[in-house]
């Protein structure tokens, strides 16, 4: 079939098999030109399809010839029925890890439940014995606890008061106002038990019973912070009060990994077009005046960019892992250089719908989005038929 975006809102509801390919390879490519890394051997990865946590798993098995596990809930594809991106991103990755010489296996579920929990203890039994890095990457918006059996939903709300600024619409161009009521208790509860570090920790838990962690093990799980122009509605708001508990929960992990000399640690990354990011309201007009002063300045980079440079020159350097005064990994350190926010901030107050073509980078943040599903990929014939069939080759059922 003839495979062409279609949109609605902050989603793609189509994927294509070849540009999701391309993407990969690229990525790939890339991890390869910046050399060698001595990192980890073998990995899991929780949330592995898409954004940083495919990135992670990327960097691992190409930069560091690692083993890999990719948990991850993606829609396989079926005929006329294009799959979800991450599953063609997984089925490219195996392919190219196999390839490669490279083990690579994956499970898709809900990794929120015991169940997949299971499944995955039960294959690093099998065929890894040990694991020496965990990384946890998930982005859901709603989890069902495995213990309670309720599910809760996330919400993207200020906390105290109401939020009032502008925002963009990254199809037509609009710069409009927006306000966000605030939140209440529960919301705010039921954010943190999607987005903390509960399910994280959990893992951790399960893992170490059955002692399939390492001597030495680490584990890292992503976070943003963001500028004051977001803060209200993200570090501030209910996502926040999650990232508070996903960072208190790296503490708590440590604890538990002393008798292995373990660590967690939070990576608090760049902002990045995801499809998570998209759906937030302000994100996407930071994002392109961001992205317009980062591509200026020559320190602009997606997401293999950034994880390639935590695995590089954070996680697997000779020297002790730098961290700021919460224990925090700090990749986002380029984004938030006082002259790149300073002058974010300045073009924020020009910003409308007359001015961003010029001061801002939508077309870059329109393309990022639409290359997240396969679209808009250099090299991909978009006319041609493709076979929206695709298996992945190490799939677990």
């Amino acid at each position: 079939m003839i495979i062409v975006p279609k949109t609605r809102g902050f989603i793609c509801l189509t994927s294509h098999p070849k540009g999701c390919e391309q993407n990969v390879k690229n990525q790939i490519s890339y991890v390869k030109s910046k050399g060698a890394i001595n990192g980890p051997k073998k990995v899991l990865v929780i949330g592995a399809s898409t954004g940083f946590g495919l990135a992670s798993r990327i960097t691992s098995a190409f930069g560091s010839n690692a083993a890999t596990i990719g948990v991850f809930f993606e829609k396989p594809s079926a005929p006329g029925k294009p799959a979800s991106p991450g599953w063609y991103n997984s089925a490219a990755f195996e392919q190219q890890a196999h390839e490669a010489g490279l083990y690579a296996k994956s499970i898709n579920g809900d990794a929120f439940s015991t169940e997949i929990k299971q499944q995955t203890i039960d294959l690093i039994k099998a065929d890894l014995g040990q694991i020496d890095l965990v990384i946890y990457s998930l982005a859901s918006p709603r989890r069902t606890d495995p213990v309670t059996g309720i599910t809760h939903n996330s919400t993207l709300k200020p906390i105290g008061e109401a939020f009032t600024n502008k925002t963009v619409d990254f199809h037509t161009g609009i710069v409009s106002e927006i306000s966000i009521q605030p939140a209440n208790e529960e919301e705010i509860e039921n954010t943190i038990k999607v987005m903390g570090g509960e399910d994280w920790e959990m893992w951790i838990d399960a893992l170490k019973a059955e002692n399939l962690l390492a001597p030495g093990a680490t584990t890292v799980a992503y976070s943003y912070i963001g500028p004051l122009l977001t803060e209200p509605v993200y570090r501030k708001g209910t996502i926040g009060r999650a990232k508070d508990h996903l960072e208190a929960t790296a503490f708590t992990i440590t604890d538990k990994l002393k008798d292995l000399n373990g660590k967690a640690y939070v990576s608090v990354n760049k902002a990045l077009v995801t499809q998570a990011s998209s759906a937030i309201p302000v994100i996407p007009l930071y994002i392109s005046l961001l992205y317009k002063i980062m591509k200026e300045k020559g320190i602009h980079e997606g997401c293999i960019e950034q994880i390639q440079r935590l695995f590089q020159d954070r996680l697997y350097t000779s020297k002790e892992i730098p961290t700021d005064e919460k224990g925090r990994i700090r990749i986002d350190d380029w984004e938030m250089r006082e002259d790149v926010q300073h002058k974010v901030a300045e073009l924020w107050e020009q910003a409308t719908t007359e001015t961003l073509p010029a001061i801002g980078d939508l077309k870059g943040y329109s393309t990022d989005f639409f290359n997240l599903f396969g679209f808009e990929v250099p090299g991909v014939d978009y006319n041609a038929d493709v076979n929206e069939v695709v298996e992945i080759a190490g799939i677990q059922n």
